[in-house]
C-alpha cells in the first residue's frame, strides 16, 4: 500500500473527534469571519462538506438562523456524534447525511457551500470544488477555510515546537495530504471554473500564559498523527516524547520570551456564475 492509498490520515477515533471539538474553540472565530465576509446571512440554505463532528455546520447555523444546514461526511462514526450534538442543542434545521453530496439528489440548489480543512485531503481539489459548486444556485456562495503548514513557526525559536512542526508536516506530506492547501486556494478556485476568489489569511499567535490551549491542541494533533509518523519513518515515539511535549515547549519558550505561530488559516470565497 502506498502512502496516498493509506486511509484518511487523521482517522475518526474518539481522541480525534474530541480534538476536533477543542480545535473548533480556537478556530471557529476565524471561520466565522471568513463566512461573514463571504456573505452567509439569515435564511440561507447551506451545504457543509466534510462535516465531521458538526462544528462547522453548527457555526453556519448561527449565521443563517431560520435557514437550514445540511452536513455531509463519509464517516458514520463522526456523523453519529454530530447528530447527537445537534439533538442536544435542539437544532431541527441542521441535518447530517453520510456520503458524497455530489452523488445525492437535492430538491433545489443550495444558497451556499462551505467547508473547513477538506480540500487538503482531496487528490484533485479543483475537481471536487467544481462538483460542489454545481450544487449551488447561480450567484450563490462557495467558501472554504483551509490551513497551510508553511506558517507554523516560533520566535525566538523553540526547538521542540519547531521539530514537531517539521515532523507533523512531513508526515502529512508523505501520506499524500496537501500541506500548502491554504496558499493554493486561489489557484484551486480558478481551476475549478469559479470566479477569482477573495482570499484572507489569519493565524493564531500566542505567548506566555496564553500559550496553553494552543500547545495542548497542537500536542493532540501530533498524538493523532504519531502512529503514521512512526509508520512512515518520520520520527519515533521516543523522538516525539509526547508525554512531556507541552511542558518542554512551555519551558523552552519561557527562557526566551518566545511566541508560537500556528498554521496559516486561509479563507477563500467566490460566487457561482449567473445562469445562462
Amino acid at each position: 500500500m502506498s502512502a496516498t492509498e493509506h486511509p484518511y490520515v487523521l482517522g475518526h477515533s474518539t481522541l480525534e473527534l474530541e480534538r476536533l471539538e477543542a480545535q473548533a474553540a480556537l478556530v471557529d472565530p476565524i471561520t466565522e469571519r471568513f463566512f461573514r465576509s463571504a456573505g452567509l446571512r439569515p435564511g440561507m440554505r447551506v451545504l457543509d462538506v466534510g462535516s465531521g463532528a458538526g462544528d462547522v455546520a453548527f457555526l453556519a447555523r448561527r449565521l443563517v438562523g431560520e435557514g437550514s444546514v445540511m452536513g455531509f461526511d463519509r464517516s458514520a462514526v463522526a456523523l453519529q456524534v454530530a447528530r447527537r450534538r445537534a439533538s442536544e442543542l435542539g437544532l431541527a434545521n441542521v441535518s447530517f447525511h453520510e456520503g458524497d453530496p455530489t452523488e445525492s439528489e437535492f430538491e433545489k440548489p443550495v444558497d451556499a457551500a462551505v467547508g473547513r480543512y477538506v480540500l487538503q485531503f482531496q487528490p484533485d481539489p479543483a475537481a471536487m470544488l467544481r462538483r460542489i459548486a454545481s450544487l449551488v444556485r447561480p450567484g450563490g456562495v462557495v467558501v472554504f477555510h483551509e490551513i497551510d503548514w508553511g506558517g507554523l513557526s516560533s520566535f525566538p525559536p523553540v526547538p521542540t515546537y519547531d521539530r514537531l512542526c517539521t515532523w507533523g508536516a512531513e508526515t502529512m506530506r508523505r501520506h499524500g495530504t496537501e500541506t500548502r492547501m491554504g496558499a493554493k486556494l486561489h489557484a484551486t478556485f480558478v481551476a475549478s471554473g469559479l470566479h477569482e476568489p477573495s482570499v484572507r489569511l489569519e493565524a493564531l499567535v500566542v505567548g506566555g500564559g496564553r500559550s496553553g490551549a494552543w500547545l495542548r491542541s497542537f500536542r493532540d494533533l501530533i498524538a493523532v498523527l504519531l502512529p503514521e509518523m512512526v509508520r512512515l519513518g518520520v520520527a519515533s515515539e521516543h523522538d516525539v516524547g509526547l508525554d512531556t511535549a507541552v511542558e518542554r515547549m512551555t519551558e523552552e519558550a519561557s527562557r526566551t520570551g518566545s511566541v508560537f505561530i500556528g498554521h496559516g488559516q486561509f479563507g477563500a470565497w467566490a460566487t457561482t456564475p449567473p445562469a445562462r
